[in-house]
């Protein structure tokens, strides 16, 4: 009956939401290899105790895992043993260690509600020469596939991975297959997978799996991911705080269901200014604000903010004291007749600034959080998801995983469900429950209670998180709040045991002007074993030379330009010397 009546839309929305979802951040993306790209190290840290250093290990048993290593409702299918060779790491082989390399499945079923069979994939690579730790690797976008487990450092183009650094490895497709996108979201059992319940099964069973491969469990465990990866992380640290030492959150959408429904409200938005229809007849989002006009309005940012950390070097590291300097309406030029890129409409000026206010009810109740101006606002990325995954990701998760019940069997696809959207009646959706649906979206989705780590705190764990601010799609703004909140429940400071870093110029993940190349792993592993608490993080740009050349950096950049990232509230302001170099700058 539920195969019936699904059947006749399920093929057009997964394809809309595969063509998003391969444009959409995985969970995995890391920066520069151990030791690359240093840290600076403050003083020992007095956030709680420093748990103690891992132990390194040698892999005793992998072919016979599958027998040694039984748990609950696990089933191994595949257990081989890996020769030392090459991975591709960022579309660069690179030499990869021995390893064991397990995949299987948790908990098969056979749903009740849409009569699909369900499971959570996995795999584990567990190298011969081990360090002594596990990392759990969380993915991005909807999940849905078991990615290669290598464990992502942080920011764009990772040199190295956890697994090259010696960690053991796991991934997972978070109880889903990526044919089942979006449609999932029809089984109650398959969202709660996906929120949190897929890392709740699979932690005890890696850890399990890692003790009889080495003799002994791991020492210390960490987590890590960007983009629904960072959503996935931050859920970690309110959830699972008793299971992690350490704990990487990239660009997290910790409020997924929110920015998912913002990012319908921008698409009502953007089809006011559109000029041209797409072959289908529907407005074509691409029009409303062209390359060059969002360039004049990048620049226009960099006009009024570029200087404001004492250097004009195209990076806007003080956002918020930008918000203050820059005027959407008073900077950027209004056309006195058509549009040529040099200026804005009176109408896209009011598009824009809704889009950058936050998303809003007719009432005028704030939806999600709002978005900072920055240079990387005209780059390819934020268009991406402004104007293509907006129609076909987030309609897709809206109609069919965060509102209750689905909203997506009963409406057309892609645009058509975006601009249907009601922002007043149809939004709600996202807090409800049903008699099926007995948890909301904002319930499985987001972290009981981000404010409150004290589990986390207590027990010496540490937490870094990183954001973009050019990020289109969860705002870097949403990520401050949540940090500002976070400092005022532990009596105004959490940097003993929390720390944020935004990325200046970042798109979501990596990309747009920035030095977006960095490894966050290594000095969260410093600051839990070694209580060596980081005062910055020094981030590559990715010049001629780099593994994979970022196109987007301006052409008067050094190749190899570094900058400091620094713990919010501390902004990088230059000291003097050579603009391409992190030493001529300092946090304060």
């Amino acid at each position: 009956m539920v195969e019936t009546v699904f059947s006749s839309f399920r093929l057009s929305w997964a394809a809309l939401a595969a063509a998003s979802l391969l444009a959409a951040c995985g969970g995995g993306g890391g920066g520069g290899g151990a030791g690359a790209f240093p840290f600076v190290p403050s003083t020992p840290s007095t956030g709680g105790s420093t748990l103690a250093e891992a132990r390194p290990g040698t892999l005793q048993s992998c072919t016979d895992l599958a027998s040694k290593a039984a748990f609950g409702s696990t089933v191994y299918t595949s257990v081989t043993s890996v020769p030392a060779g090459t991975l591709t790491v960022a579309g660069v082989a690179t030499p990869t260690p021995e390893h064991c390399l397990v995949q299987g499945q948790m908990n098969q079923r056979t749903s009740s509600v849409d009569g699909k069979a369900y499971a959570i994939g996995f795999e584990m690579r567990l190298p011969v020469n081990w360090n002594g730790r596990f990392f759990y690797q969380a993915n991005g976008g909807l999940d849905g596939n078991v990615v290669r487990a290598t464990g992502g450092v942080g920011g764009g183009a990772p040199t190295t991975t956890a697994l090259h650094m010696g960690f053991s490895v796991i991934s997972s497709d978070a109880g889903h297959s990526g044919a089942q996108i979006p449609t999932f979201g029809i089984d109650p059992q398959a969202r709660l997978d996906y929120g949190y319940n897929a890392v709740a099964q699979l932690t005890p069973m890696a850890k399990n799996l890692i003790a009889k491969a080495y003799g002994r469990a791991p020492d210390r465990s960490y987590f890590g991911g960007c983009s629904n990866g960072g959503r996935h992380a931050m859920v970690a640290a309110a959830r699972f705080a008793s299971q992690y030492d350490g704990i990487l959150a990239g660009n997290p959408g910790f409020n997924l269901p929110k920015a998912a429904v913002a990012q319908l409200y921008g698409v009502q938005q953007y089809a006011r200014v559109t000029t041209a229809n797409t072959p289908a007849g529907k407005p074509d989002l691409q029009t409303a604000f062209t390359p060059a006009e969002m360039s004049t309005v990048a620049n226009a940012v960099l006009a009024r903010c570029d200087a404001l950390d004492g250097a004009t070097d195209g990076i806007v590291a003080d956002v918020q004291m930008c918000k203050q300097a820059f005027d959407l309406a008073a900077d950027v030029p209004t056309c006195a007749a058509t549009r040529n890129g040099s200026c804005l409409t009176a109408t896209q000026k009011e598009v824009l600034g809704n889009i950058f206010a936050g998303a809003r009810n007719t009432a005028g109740a704030a939806l999600y959080s709002g978005f900072p101006f920055d240079a990387g606002i005209k780059g390819a990325d934020w268009r991406q998801w402004k104007f293509s995954n907006s129609q076909n990701l987030d309609t897709a998760a809206v109609g069919f995983v965060f509102s209750s019940p689905p909203l997506g069997p009963s409406r057309p696809p892609g645009i058509d469900f975006a601009l249907g959207f009601s922002m007043d009646t149809d939004a709600p959706s996202i807090f409800a429950t049903t008699a099926l649906y007995t948890e909301s979206s904002i319930s499985f989705m987001t972290p009981p209670n981000p404010t409150n780590l004290s589990g986390l705190r207590d027990r010496g764990s540490k937490l870094m998180v990183y954001h973009g601010t050019s990020d289109a799609v969860f705002s870097s703004d949403d990520t401050t709040r949540w940090y500002e909140q976070l400092r005022a429940a532990n009596g105004g400071d959490a940097s003993g045991f929390a720390r944020f870093f935004p990325v200046p110029g970042m798109n979501h993940c990596g990309g747009g002007p920035s030095t977006d190349q960095f490894d966050m792993l290594t000095p969260l592993v410093a600051w839990v074993e070694q209580g060596r608490a980081p005062a910055a993080v020094v981030a590559n740009a990715r010049g001629a030379g780099a593994n994979v050349v970022n196109a987007e950096l301006p052409a008067n950049w050094s190749p190899a330009r570094t900058r400091p990232l620094c713990p919010y509230p501390k902004v990088a302001a230059y000291m003097g010397g050579s603009l391409e170099s992190a030493s001529s700058f300092v946090c304060r």
